[in-house]
């Protein structure tokens, strides 16, 4: 099963690093970008990271919230988000759950993929980009869509 614009985005409950829960179920208070990466502090995540940092004023602005997922652990977020002064949440999905639900697989078999949604108000999946190498496309796109879907 591939997840596509228009699907319902998959329910779930989960507590990031900074101890903020979030939770997609039914109506969202804002536009969610969920962005899942490989890994922590590897050159095209940190990029990326970075990226929505950097932008991030603009997510909120046009009513969304960041947040990134991927399956280093809550201690290994705490630090990468310090380190890159990161003011989002992380996800840590190091039982795979959350990248089975959202049909995320591997490159060549072996590295976590890199794939971003974007998911409305109502759960639904407004937007979906996968590619591993342009990391900071993910950003520029989900941008774009939130700013659309604001009006």
């Amino acid at each position: 099963m591939s997840l596509r614009v228009g699907d319902r985005a998959p329910a779930f409950s989960r507590t990031a690093h900074d101890g903020k829960t979030i939770e997609l179920g039914g109506e969202l208070p804002q536009v969610l970008v969920l962005y899942f990466y490989p890994a922590d502090e590897t050159t095209g995540c940190t990029m990326e990271a970075c990226r929505f940092r950097d932008d991030y004023e603009a997510f909120t602005d046009a009513g969304a919230v960041v947040v990134g997922v991927s399956p280093d652990g809550l201690d290994s977020h705490r630090r990468f988000a310090e380190h890159h002064r990161l003011p989002f949440s992380l996800l840590s999905d190091g039982d795979g759950e959350l990248r089975r639900k959202y049909d995320v697989g591997r490159t060549l078999g072996l590295i976590p993929g890199r794939v971003t949604y974007v998911i409305d108000r109502k759960g639904v999946i407004q937007h979906v980009f996968d590619s591993q190498l342009r990391a900071r496309k993910h950003v520029d796109e989900a941008l774009e869509v939130v700013r659309r879907l604001r009006g």
